[in-house]
Formats: C-alpha cells, structure tokens, sequence
C-alpha cells in the first residue's frame, strides 16, 4: 500500500467536508481506500471503479474483516461519500459516479448477509473462527504463524514455506503405537531393521506415488491428500472435520464425497485421529511426515523440550507455536524447576521490553504464582511497562499495592486489549461478546488514541471491529484514526 496517497486523500476529504458541511467518517473511508490500494491495483482516487465496491464490500471486507453484519450501513454510508467526493472533485466522471451509486444500492441490502456468511471467510479466517481460543488463559492465545489456505496447494520452494517445529514422541513410543495401526494390520511392514524407518517409507509411497484411490476411495482425493497432510502437520492442532471436508469438497468439485467414509478410510491409515468433531495428525504421522521432509532435503526442526529452556526461551518457543496440552505440561514442568520468587523475577526480566503478545504469555505464567512471588513483582513497581501488571498481581492477592494514575489505567487498558488481540482474532464472536459485557467504555476508548503504546491503532481498530453496541464502535474508529495520523506525523 502506499500510504502517501491514501494521506493526501484523506486530508482532502476532510477538507472538502468541512467546506460543504458533509460529515465525513474519514477512519471508514481511509479503511476503503487502504483495502482497495491492498488488494485491487488502486494507486490514487482515479482507479475506483464502480467494480471496485463490489470487491470491496461483498469480497475482500467478508474474507478480511472481523465485522458485525450490522456494521454494513455505516460502511456504505462511508462509500457514497467518497462517491461523492469523487465525482465533486473531478476524480471520476459523472456517469461513473452514477454507476457507483447504482452499485452501492445493489450491494447495501447484500452486505449485511456477505459479512454473516462464513462461506465467503477466507480459508484462514475460518479455521481462526473454527477452531476457537485454545491458550494458557482464554484471553491470551498463544499464536502458531499465520495460517494457510487449505484450499491453496503451497509453494514447492521450502526457503518460501518454512516449516514448524514439532515435537515428536520418543521413538520407543512410536514403535509401541504402530501394531495398532489398522493399515499396518493388513498390510504388514516388510524388510529388516527398525520398523519406524519401514513406516516412513509406506507413509512416503501413500503420500507420493498414485495410488489411485486406495487410500480414500478416490484418485483425486488421493491427489490431495499430500497437501492436507502438509497443512495438518504446519497447524500443529486439532481442526474441525467440517474444514477437511471443505477442502476435500474443493478437490472433488461436482462429486460429491462421503466425508464420514473417507475419515475412516485416513484413520485406518494410521495418519489421521478423529475425536468427536475434530481431528488431527497422529504422532506416527508426525513423525513419518517430518522424516519424509527430511528425506528430500527440506528443513523441519524438532521442537525442544521448553521445560528445559530459560524464560525467554520458554517464552519464544511458545510464541512459536505448542499445542495446547504440551504447553501446559511444559509450563508446569518448568515451573516446578524453580522456587516461586526466581520464577516470577526470570519472567518479568525476559517480559521487558518485550512485545505485547510475548508479555502476555510471560505475566499469564506470572499469574499462576502465590503470595512466595511478591519481592519478584514488587522489584518491578518502578518498570514503566510491567508496574500496572505488577500493581494487578498484587491487589488480586490482596497485598499492599498503590493505586493506578489515569495515563496507567488508559495504558494497562490498551496493553491487556493487546494481549488479548490474538485470542480475539480466532474467536472473534467471544471477543465481541465480552467486549459488550465487560469492555472499556466509550470515554475510556475516545481517550486511548493520547497512549503512547506501540499497539494501540491496531487495539483500536479490533475494538472499532469487534464491539457491538455502534457508538462505541464508531468511537473506537475515530480514535484509532487519530492515533494512527499522530504516529504518521
């Protein structure tokens, strides 16, 4: 995007407003031009085209924006005053203009259903939605990279795709598990010395041979099969059944598919484990897969044993994405390795000047310690970052703790939204839901764009996205605006 234009543009919007007594929802019309100048090749006014809505606000806003669907009118609204100022300003002619207005009529009653519709989410956005907060705490997810589409095939270069780590079973673990494999029942490894290396092998001829339907009951669907297998092994947790079939309903086209028989069909493999309505790589497949990485020369790190790390290590190995239920194991082994006080004192050090999302992670840990903790936490009542954590953790335990100042309750209120941001990117319905039951009000919101946080636009533009109730919303969009032109100038 080049933001000088989308600048200039604004500030003349706003200009023109002013003189014609048009209110003008500058941080709405900055977010259109922003997302055209990302997605649609528009390099200055003159680009938009009455296409140009359709994209925009029944395309890219559905797949990239966490909104209400009643949200629509007010991004409308927004659209025809551009339109407006488009044709006043000689940007586009006056039959565009028409056009762009006729379009805009069209696409007002339609909005609201394309925002609500998750057929129309991107592929990421609907996992995110899908698989909902799995983290340490509800309000704090620890992020795993962005997702892929499951619908795109990725890059062969494997220096563009680079692998996650993963944490593998013990190989004697491994050998225990694979006589349950039903595959391995019927068609028994063969060959001489370590079974594992025979698994890796079949595992490798499933995956890159064609095996013309035998796995699945489909040759097309075995076509794919490496490629769903390759985005099991790089999300590193359990997924909702209903987005393989999605992505099985795309390789299939008109056929229609048994989505419950071909489940069967890839557990009886021994590669996929399905509980309930989700489902996941098993650890033979994990590893299978990994060694097959490996075999064609493409990097795939083994995950180290966190409980082993120091705090920042422990930190950035969860930041670079554990499954829930060795996260928790990592934590509490690593915590049991050291007394309370040395615990909270190695994670408030590494937290320090640390990003938002890794401060989190580090107080969350924090949080789970007693009273036995407070020299630690009270050593960092002078630290401008962690004080209004340290002063949280205190008075939540009821220890003597001096009270916030206005600047620090507004900037622990922008931190903890922080915090919270990756939690609300994949459960946004949650996120809204508490935002409306507990969530800063609107004096609060109009006065965070002044905290100097080097995440507030973005804390804004979530709360300006998320929360329901539209005035506060539409103050949270105002202010993020502000916020985002001071850090500008």
């Amino acid at each position: 995007m080049s933001i000088e234009w989308v600048n200039q543009a604004i500030d003349d919007l706003r200009a023109w407003g002013r003189t014609r007594d048009v209110e003008v929802d500058a941080d709405e019309v900055r977010l259109l031009c922003d997302y055209a100048s990302d997605y649609l090749n528009v390099n200055e006014l003159r680009d938009f085209t009455p296409e140009t809505f359709d994209e925009l606000l029944l395309s890219i806003y559905p797949r990239k924006v966490i909104a209400p669907p009643e949200s629509a009118p007010e991004t409308v609204a927004a659209a025809r005053t551009l339109v407006d100022y488009l044709s006043e300003a000689g940007q586009v002619s006056a039959e565009t203009a028409a056009a762009m207005r006729s379009r805009l009529d069209d696409i007002e009653p339609r909005m609201p259903e394309a925002l609500a519709d998750p057929a129309n989410f991107g592929m990421a956005k609907s996992l995110f939605s899908s698989i909902g907060p799995e983290s340490l705490e509800q309000s704090i997810a620890i992020p795993s990279g962005e997702l892929p589409d499951l619908g795109e095939a990725p890059c062969d270069c494997p220096a563009c795709t680079p692998l996650p780590a993963v944490r593998l079973a013990e190989p004697e673990e491994l050998r225990a598990a694979l006589p349950a494999v039903p595959m391995l029942a019927e068609q028994p490894l063969t060959g001489d010395g370590d079974p594992l290396a025979a698994w890796a092998r079949r595992v490798a001829d499933l995956l890159d041979h064609d095996t013309g339907g035998a796995v699945t009951g489909s040759p097309e669907l075995d076509e794919g099969l490496y490629d769903l297998f390759d985005m099991l092994y790089r999300l590193q947790t359990r997924v909702p059944v209903t987005v393989i079939g999605d992505y099985l309903d795309e390789i299939a086209g008109d056929r229609a598919i048994d989505l419950p028989a071909v489940l069967d069909r890839l557990e009886w493999t021994g590669l996929l484990r399905v509980t309930g309505d989700t489902a996941e790589l098993t650890p033979v497949a994990v590893w299978a897969l990994r060694e097959h990485y490996l075999s064609v020369g493409v990097e795939a790190p083994e995950a180290p044993d966190l409980a082993e790390a120091d705090a920042l290590g422990l930190i950035e190995g969860l930041l670079e994405g554990v499954p829930t239920e060795l996260a928790e194991a990592d934590i509490d082994r690593w915590l049991a390795g050291r007394v309370p006080v040395e615990a909270a004192g190695e994670l408030l050090a590494a937290a320090s000047g640390a990003p938002a999302v890794a401060r989190g992670i580090a107080i969350t840990i924090v949080d789970r310690l007693g009273p036995e903790a407070e020299p630690a936490v009270r050593g960092y009542l002078e630290h401008q970052e962690l004080r209004p954590h340290a002063i949280h953790w205190l008075a939540a335990r009821k220890l003597s703790a001096p009270p916030l100042t206005q600047d620090e309750l507004l900037w622990v209120s922008v931190d903890m939204l922080a915090l919270a941001m990756p939690a609300a990117e994949a459960d946004p319905e949650i996120f809204a839901e508490n935002m409306a039951a507990s969530g800063p009000p609107a004096h609060l919101i109009e006065e965070m764009w002044r905290v100097d946080h080097p995440d507030v636009v973005e804390v804004l533009e979530l709360l300006g996205r998320s929360i329901p109730d539209g005035t506060v919303a539409k103050a949270a969009r105002k202010a993020a605006f502000k916020a985002r032109s001071r850090a500008i100038r």
